[in-house]
């Protein structure tokens, strides 16, 4: 990822930020409308699984520029999924629902540019994440 392309994902994540509760829940309801053989997979009651997405994404786009203390993070959080049940073409839903959101919270903000900017993010994080998974 270019610097470029770290920026253009933390600024437009920094929009999304004073409305994190918000963002989960329109996470959530895309995930599970256009999955809804997903949602077994999560708790009942979801207020701490939405603070979790929150504050995972928040520490993935902070350290983007630190693949030192990124990648490590990224390879436990893959192995734990699989623990989860969470297969490889779960990832696809997933990236859905986020650009959903993004586009949602974002409004006009959310140009080419900066799908273009979060399908490369999501997909170096994704591909990490099953990397340590199943690798």
């Amino acid at each position: 990822m270019t610097p470029a392309t770290i920026a253009t994902v933390q600024d437009s994540f920094a929009q999304v930020a004073p409305i994190a509760d918000t963002a989960a829940d329109l996470f959530y309801a895309h995930l599970f409308e256009t999955h809804p053989d997903l949602r077994p997979m999560f708790p009942a009651e979801m207020a701490e699984q939405k603070a979790k997405l929150m504050k995972t994404l928040a520490f993935a786009v902070n350290s983007l520029s630190a693949p030192e203390t990124l990648l490590p993070a990224l390879a436990d959080l893959g192995a734990r999924h699989v623990d989860y049940g969470v297969e490889p073409h779960h990832y696809d839903a997933v990236g859905a629902s986020l650009i959903h959101t993004l586009q949602q919270g974002l409004g006009p903000a959310f140009t080419e540019e900066v799908k273009s900017a979060w399908l490369e993010t999501y997909g170096a994080i994704a591909s990490t994440m099953q990397g340590s998974a199943h690798g």
